[in-house]
């Protein structure tokens, strides 16, 4: 069982949720990196990164209206003349931010001489050695999994999987219990795929990529000197299709009432017989539960049948490519290359990242909080945490007055949101205790069982919570980390250092321009708990629904129509935006905003901002936001996101919320006749 921390991210960090794998395990993918053709964005002392008040007015296509495309008008320019890396799906403006980070850990990092972090990049640099070294070590791995015997010793295989290469049907996280938040419980998911998502294995648009899974698939059993490894590649394959005919769709797993399934162990052994449990939760050192969350339940009733019928062989065939494939990335030169072949076909680009980003996200990944305490002493000063404690706490009282002023909410319903406004907890830059990593062994000569040991480290950390009290100080993203989340059950939200950088957050840009992007990034989060999944999240994290009848039905009205909208948003040819996917992400960049804009009239106290540039402040204020979201993609990795993102793509995050606010059509004039126009009567009321 792999275990998973669980949260509700800004943008999930696949690339934050926009980027698809690029040759690495998820748990050490590598950020994207911007196209050449990027301004320079050292920070400077006493000086905006971006343009002189902190938007860059040379990204501009002053040619297209406003109203028309407003992310072309707010960026169009520099879409034109900015190439997408060969080693990138995507550049843009968030990309940008993770570069300058991953630049600031790579001095950090080659310069660690004597630090864990230091030892373990220094062991994924060491490209001679692990040339040397070859298969040898996977191979160890692939012949535990030979001398397996009986379907209950494979169980106890995948179990004690762990932090390790390897893969499960079963997936197993330790999270706060639906019914008492303040208690850890265990939560089983679904697994055992290779590809993105199901899609990839039942959608006729995603054959290419099919056809090139199935083709490293039977070049890694070769590899491991598997006979006919046609005919086991094509085994293999089949069987994860059936896993992923039985899978729930991505849609289906955002829904929180869907997936709270309690269940006993021995209730789970009777529902899912398929699977000898004991084994499974030996193997992973989990004692029996009274109490566990079976996410998608009926489709681990499924799988676990799947499971049972499935000849043994043919499972050991599935777990001998995952291993390699999971561990390729720590293997020779052959073994980097053989996965990236088939990797580049899920996002489009065309050369693999250089190694020293590979070996950056790797340490990142593994020694977060380790590397995070060193980090923010160079790069997060006590004034950045300071004015982001303020501005986050301006917007949540801009965040109560809408829920006072709403007219669709009953008052009994406002009181409730209300008490979970002020009870959400705010964490900014970095936790109060940074974790303890002195039992970590890490040896520079030993890449592939550095990245084991720190895996195993990392998955006891999570299990060690199991049954406890929840800790809600503890952090599920690391300092640097360019990203923002709302904790769900946790009902937190954080921000570390990582997303506290220009074009978000810069602490020489306008006013305007900070509220429209980082105080938009805040609104968000503030608002995930409120949104079509949040409303189902009491004030204390339990899972219930606490608005009022009518009230939840008016709101499901509104965004239904919110929804309608961006069902009409073609990402790529024949790729349209799924609401039902995207709906609680595009909630709260449109709350997020408003939230955000009215924080930023109050802060004027009445007065009307200057003219800058010729541009008021309301212009530079939603600027700010569509640069947020600056963006060029590959068409790949567009198709892989609205699979299985619950974000939009960021073309339509730019715009999508802009036009359901009066104050962007008074701002830019916006008017009937322009593309982007919608009559006021076609606007939802959400909040």
């Amino acid at each position: 069982m792999k275990i998973k921390l669980r949260h509700r991210p800004l943008i999930a960090v696949a690339a934050l949720a926009l980027t698809p794998a690029l040759g690495l395990p998820a748990h050490a993918q590598s950020a994207p990196t911007p196209d050449a053709a990027a301004p320079a964005t050292t920070a400077v002392p006493g000086k905006a990164v971006y343009g002189t008040w902190g938007v860059d007015l040379g990204f501009r296509d002053l040619s297209v209206k406003p109203g028309d495309a407003f992310e072309r008008y707010a960026w169009g320019g520099w879409e034109d003349r900015t190439q997408i890396p060969a080693d990138r799906p995507m550049t843009g403006g968030w990309i940008e931010v993770i570069d300058r980070t991953q630049n600031d850990l790579k001095d950090m990092l080659s310069g660690g001489a004597g630090t864990k972090y230091g030892a373990l990049y220094t062991s994924f640099m060491d490209e001679a050695r692990i040339e040397q070294t070859g298969l040898n070590p996977l191979l160890a791995d692939v012949a535990a999994v030979r001398a397996i015997q009986t379907k209950r010793d494979f169980a106890r295989f995948m179990g004690a999987t762990n932090g390790r290469f390897g893969v499960t049907l079963i997936e197993a996280f330790v999270y706060a219990d639906t019914a008492d938040p303040t208690l850890n419980s265990l939560y089983l998911s679904q697994g055992g795929l290779g590809l993105p998502d199901r899609e990839y294995y039942l959608n006729k648009q995603f054959e290419p990529q099919r056809k090139a899974y199935r083709g490293y698939i039977e070049r890694t059993l070769r590899k491991l000197g598997v006979a006919n490894s046609g005919k086991a590649a094509a085994q293999v394959m089949a069987f994860e299709t059936a896993v992923a005919e039985k899978s729930w769709a991505a849609a289906e797993r955002r829904d929180i009432t869907k997936l709270n399934n309690p269940l006993s162990s021995p209730e789970l052994a009777m529902f899912a017989p398929g699977i000898e449990w004991v084994a499974l939760f030996e193997g992973a050192r989990i004692p029996p539960q009274q109490r566990l969350i079976a996410a998608e339940k009926t489709a681990i009733r499924d799988l676990a049948a799947i499971y049972e019928k499935t000849p043994l062989d043919v499972l050991k065939l599935w777990q001998e490519f995952h291993l390699a494939h999971q561990a390729s990335p720590y293997l020779n030169k052959a073994m980097v290359e053989s996965r990236f072949e088939f990797t580049r076909t899920l996002s489009g680009v065309s050369a693999i990242q250089p190694r020293w980003k590979r070996a950056t996200s790797l340490v990142d990944n593994s020694l977060g909080e380790l590397v995070g305490q060193d980090y923010v002493k160079l790069h997060f000063p006590p004034e950045a945490k300071a004015k982001m404690e303020a501005l986050v706490a301006n917007l949540k009282l801009a965040m109560g007055d809408r829920i006072r002023s709403n007219d669709w909410m009953s008052a009994r319903t406002k009181e409730a949101a209300l008490e979970k406004l002020a009870r959400m907890e705010v964490m900014v830059g970095y936790p109060d205790k940074f974790r303890d990593y002195s039992a970590l062994q890490i040896d520079a000569g030993d890449l592939y069982g550095n990245v084991q040991r720190a895996g195993v480290f990392n998955a006891d950390y999570a299990m060690a919570d199991l049954g406890k009290k929840v800790d809600r100080k503890k952090w599920g993203m690391n300092p640097q980390t360019v990203n923002a989340y709302n904790g769900g059950l946790e009902n937190k939200i954080v921000f570390p250092a990582g997303i506290l950088q220009a074009p978000f957050f810069d602490p020489n840009a306008d006013d305007a321009v900070n509220y429209g992007a980082i105080g938009a990034v805040i609104g968000h989060e503030i608002t995930h708990g409120f949104d079509d999944e949040g409303r189902k999240i009491d004030a204390h994290g339990a899972v219930r629904d606490w608005w009022a009848e009518g009230d939840g039905e008016r709101f499901e009205a509104q965004a239904k129509i919110f929804g309608a909208q961006y069902a009409k948003y073609e990402a790529a040819p024949g790729a349209f935006v799924n609401p039902e996917l995207t709906m609680g992400e595009n909630i709260a960049d449109f709350a997020g905003l408003l939230v955000a804009y009215d924080g930023y009239r109050k802060s004027l106290i009445g007065k009307e901002a200057p003219v800058i540039d010729g541009l008021t402040g309301d212009q530079r204020f939603f600027l700010a936001w569509a640069n947020a979201w600056r963006t060029k993609a590959r068409e790949d990795a567009i198709r892989q996101q609205v699979t299985a993102d619950p974000h939009s793509p960021d073309r339509f995050r730019a715009i999508g919320p802009l036009r359901n606010i009066e104050a962007w059509y008074k701002a830019f004039d916006v008017k009937p006749g322009d593309k982007m126009y919608i009559p006021p009567e076609q606007r939802p009321k959400l909040w």
